[in-house]
């Protein structure tokens, strides 16, 4: 799929400034630099529609992107690690937890692993969360380019069988934004589940 109109709207450090945009929204979220605005680009096809940093923490706000004007994505504060502090990384924890359970837009969110390495306690919390408050999500594989085809299927099945009793798992999607292995599945995720 060919997408001909994707563009930044505004960020977001506040809950009492969560726009109104009657659109379907899809989030994006993981630990610092697991790959989130590179993602979203790719799915977008455009190189600097999401801001890419080498230095975890960049992302301070939660960014709106629409696409298409059909749905949205948004890109969230990483989890854990932020150069800035412990005080700026615990309210964007209450921001981003504030976003997952009370944004009625929210169709599913899409929770981001990188494939490389074992899932973490940050990981599993934030699945946890998400099946507490009964709110779909994929998880998403990130940096699979930078691991073998046999290693990706091992963290696939080692994902599949710590969500095999989860309600709210949608499935585990392999993805590269190098390769854009994964995309097209993506975006069959996202008509789907914003119909």
């Amino acid at each position: 799929m060919i997408i001909s109109n994707a563009k930044f709207l505004l960020g977001v450090t506040e809950e009492t400034k969560f726009p109104i945009l009657n659109l379907p929204e899809i989030a994006f979220i993981g630990r610092s630099n697991v790959g989130k605005s590179s993602l979203i680009n790719s799915i977008v096809m455009r190189k600097k529609l999401a801001k890419i940093s080498a230095a975890p923490g960049k992302t301070r706000e939660i960014n709106f992107f629409s696409v298409e004007d059909k749905w949205i994505l948004v890109d969230m504060p990483g989890l854990g690690y932020a150069t800035i502090g412990k005080a700026h990384r615990e309210r964007w924890a209450t921001l981003n937890y504030a976003y997952l359970e009370k944004r009625e837009p929210l169709k599913f969110v899409c929770v981001l692993i990188d494939s490389r390495h074992d899932p973490m306690d940050k990981d599993i919390e934030l699945i946890e969360f998400l099946e507490g408050i009964g709110k779909e999500y994929l998880i998403v594989l990130t940096k699979c380019d930078k691991i073998s085809k046999n290693v990706i299927e091992e963290r696939k099945i080692q994902l599949e069988h710590i969500t095999s009793l989860c309600e709210h798992c949608l499935e585990v999607l392999p993805y590269s934004s190098v390769t854009d292995l994964g995309r097209n599945e993506m975006l069959g995720i996202i008509k789907k589940m914003t119909i």
